[in-house]
């Protein structure tokens, strides 16, 4: 349901007939003190502060739903200006005065503009703000329109352009025949040669080239195939065999019939476009060991390590079933830091573990004056060096490759707009993954950019996003949330489509959540480090010894605090890196808080250092110090062990099955988790899982099935779930086995890495088709992004 005239009268109607109640309801938001109300903020007041008379005469009345739909609110001691969604990704926009009143509907540049006289105290309309509007640009683009549908573009896109491509083809249309010709392998030509020249033509050369395969074995080898195939107008790419050859073609022929969304999507996926991916990720410490736990440092390095060794089998399998014998490479661009302290980090080039021929590219950053920067830099920080590192990148990556990559994949903020930069420059088909967008991590970080710019640079980065994820040809997310959030909850992708950082510039129209560039393709965990506990022959047992220490040692020569006492107890677990929003401080203060839970389980913590001193990251040295804090103040050295290390992941996966024989759980207490490899790790060891309910968890886990949320914004309400569980285990023995096996049923039905290779690989080649044949490249929105970059992105990151 929309906001309508209807509701807006309605609702007008209500507040006059029912001025005590409604009045009492905004006199009490006033009462709370601040210009910014969240949704939480809305709905409390509502249910807390008004009598249970009043409570009655408004339930289910227009003014109930309109704090139902609001997201958040504005408001000074006139006004309250409030942003409505209606539903998924819809949104409308009003304001109400609170001595008449009257009802307002408003557009959301009107909204923004109340929000920045708010923060700047200065008169509504006197000062001229910049307006980002990118709605202009794709209103003739083909757009889903249920919400349904987000993250399913390219079902959509498949759809919607077929029949545009019928029409062509109908008409005589050669994009489709000049695709084919297009595919080349450095001087070796694939899938069509000259001697094919309209699509009659390829039509009369397909059933020739039929006839001539259905005489032979089906099994026929293509090099004694080729020759004859050759002189009809094939090149080598359509297939190992005769088999093949015949399914390819036969795809072909209905597609040149009649275009269907599932035969192109088919056949373009067996098209030989991918041999070489750069893979973009430039912040933190980007290597193989000694880097997890290290600032900037943790999902994001696994992550992309266990993606190229999918990537790679995939392309590689491709490759041989189209006949080809060619090697792909992969190359991840990183960041090369002269002062590598005891990583790899300073080695220009590292093959990957686990693959034929892909390797780390490290590029070092270097300022305007062209001095290589020695040390490691935050990401928050790194802005003014992107421009530069990439045009080291694209010299290093065309002579490491050769040539051109055929597919550039961005990661996090900063990968993805060296990706963009790079993209534009070589015209490469560009994937984006977000990983984490901070806007949604930081609250009103967009409002108050200035006040944490000496920190985190927001104004950059919100910059670089906006830029990075419309330039993209399309963005892989691991959750429909990323997206576009839930029923109640505003996705990461959706925040992105209205904000305002004050002085800056006013997004009316950021991104739009139902283009179908959106694609969901969850990734997995490594099933040769992170299997059940049950799998006794593919235990590491060598490492128990080493894992016993760890855990119960009194005597250590490692970075450590606290002693178990009672060693029999089951074990809460968690694991990640020590800063604000992965929340570890947070869990040990519920912990600490419930007498009961510490008195049924110990808690184990590995993050960060245990001393300060050895972290360079401010905010983890703040966590730190709050941890010792916490430990001090509730006494727990009896019942945690926190240990500052960094855990290779063959150990971590071992970890996790000991704790789990044990009848431990696995904590991932974040205030959000953009997905939650963590959960993903522990779910498929067979460890019993409590995670966020905010960010991607609440998609992977079940709740009460497969693992369980929690809301890390209630602590006492989350250390109760855990006691709960460990008291049903005591009353029902089979309780923990039930939410075990949940756990590792629901990872191995819908997160594996192979699925996610496959789906990978078949998106990049449908958008490079139509990135081809259509203007998918969006020529238009480049250029006004170009200005953007130039008249904003660079100066606010200090570049002349």
């Amino acid at each position: 349901m929309s906001m309508d005239s209807d509701f807006l009268e309605a609702l007008s109607v209500y507040l006059i007939s029912e001025r005590q109640h409604a009045l009492k309801f905004f006199t009490e938001l006033q009462e709370l003190g601040r210009s910014f109300l969240l949704r939480s903020d809305l709905i409390d007041t509502y249910q807390n502060s008004l009598s249970e008379q009043s409570k009655g005469k408004i339930s289910d009345t227009p003014l109930q739903k309109m704090i139902n739909w609001a997201q958040d609110a504005a408001l000074d001691h006139s006004w309250i200006y409030l942003a409505l969604r209606t539903q998924i990704a819809d949104w409308s926009y009003l304001r109400i005065h609170f001595d008449t009143m009257g009802v307002d509907a408003i557009s959301v540049s009107a909204f923004l503009s109340f929000k920045e006289r708010l923060i700047d105290n200065r008169n509504h309309d006197a000062n001229w703000s910049l307006e980002i509007d990118l709605e202009p640009f794709s209103r003739e683009f083909p757009k889903l329109q249920e919400s349904r549908s987000i993250g399913r573009g390219v079902e959509f896109l498949n759809r919607s352009l077929s029949r545009q491509l019928f029409d062509e083809l109908v008409k005589g249309d050669s994009r489709l025949l000049e695709f084919l010709r297009v595919h080349r392998y450095k001087e070796q030509q694939l899938m069509l040669n000259g001697v094919i020249n309209d699509i009659n033509a390829l039509r009369k050369a397909i059933r020739k080239a039929e006839e001539y395969l259905q005489s032979l074995p089906a099994d026929t080898d293509w090099k004694d195939i080729f020759q004859p195939l050759r002189i009809l107008g094939f090149e080598l790419g359509w297939g190992k065999d005769v088999r093949r050859v015949l399914d390819t073609m036969a795809l072909l022929l209905d597609i040149l019939e009649a275009p269907s969304h599932d035969a192109l999507e088919e056949f373009l996926a067996r098209i030989p476009m991918i041999f070489t991916i750069g893979i973009l990720s430039p912040h933190g410490w980007f290597g193989q060991s000694g880097v997890l736990g290290r600032p900037d440092t943790g999902g994001q390095v696994v992550y992309i390590l266990d993606q190229v060794r999918a990537l790679e089998q995939e392309m590689h399998k491709r490759l041989v079933e189209q006949g080809l014998d060619i090697e792909p490479k992969i190359l991840v661009v990183t960041r090369l830091i002269p002062e590598a302290e005891d990583t790899t980090c300073d080695q220009r080039l590292e093959p990957i573990a686990g693959t034929r021929n892909a390797v780390i590219l490290r590029v070092p950053f270097r300022n305007q004056s062209g001095e290589i920067q020695q040390k490691w830099i935050s990401r928050f920080d790194i802005w003014p060096y992107l421009e530069q590192f990439s045009y080291d990148v694209e010299r290093e990556l065309l002579a490491e490759i050769g040539g051109r990559p055929d597919l550039l994949i961005g990661n996090y903020s900063d990968g993805n707009l060296v990706a963009s930069l790079l993209s534009q420059r070589l015209s490469i088909t560009q994937c984006n993954i977000a990983h984490a967008l901070e806007k949604t991590k930081y609250l009103l970080s967009d409002l108050y950019w200035r006040e944490m710019e000496s920190q985190y640079h927001f104004s950059s980065q919100f910059t670089a996003d906006l830029i990075s994820m419309n330039t993209a040809d399309f963005i892989i997310t691991s959750t429909y949330q990323e997206i576009a959030g839930t029923q109640d909850t505003v996705g990461q992708y959706e925040a992105h489509q209205a904000f305002t950082m004050p002085d800056l510039f006013r997004v009316v129209h950021g991104i739009d959540v139902f283009d179908p560039k959106f694609n969901i393709v969850s990734p997995g965990a490594d099933p040769t480090v992170y299997f059940p506990f049950r799998y006794d022959n593919e235990r590491l047992s060598h490492l128990h010894q080493e894992i016993d220490r760890l855990l119960f040692s009194a005597e250590h020569d490692f970075d450590c605090r606290g002693v178990f006492v009672e060693t029999d107890k089951p074990i809460i677990f968690t694991m990640a890196r020590m800063d604000r929003i992965k929340n570890i401080t947070g869990l040990v203060e519920w912990y600490g808080n419930c007498p009961e839970l510490r008195e049924r389980a110990n808690l184990l913590v590995v993050s960060g250092h245990v001393d300060p001193s050895r972290s360079s990251d401010a905010e983890e040295r703040e966590e730190i110090e709050k941890m010792h804090s916490l430990m001090d103040q509730y006494e727990l050295d009896n019942h945690v062990r926190w240990l500052g290390m960094r855990l290779e992941k063959y150990f971590s996966g071992e970890l996790y099955r000991v704790i789990a024989d044990k009848k431990g759980i696995f904590v991932q207490p974040a205030l959000f988790e953009a997905f939650g490899l963590t959960v993903i790790e522990a779910m498929a060891s067979g460890l019993p899982t409590f995670a966020t309910c905010f960010g991607g968890p609440q998609e992977i886990i079940e709740d009460g099935k497969s693992g369980f949320y929690i809301d890390p914004n209630h602590g006492d309400k989350a250390a109760q779930i855990l006691l709960s569980f460990f008291q049903n285990c005591q009353d029902n023995p089979g309780e923990w086995d039930k939410i075990s096996n949940g756990g590792l049923e629901r990872v191995e039905a819908c997160y594996t890495w192979s699925r996610y290779a496959e789906r990978l690989m078949t998106l990049s080649r449908v958008y490079g088709f139509w990135r081809y044949v259509t203007d998918l490249e969006r020529s238009e929105t480049r250029r006004y992004l170009d200005m953007f970059y130039g008249l904003k992105f660079r100066p606010g990151c200090g570049m002349k």
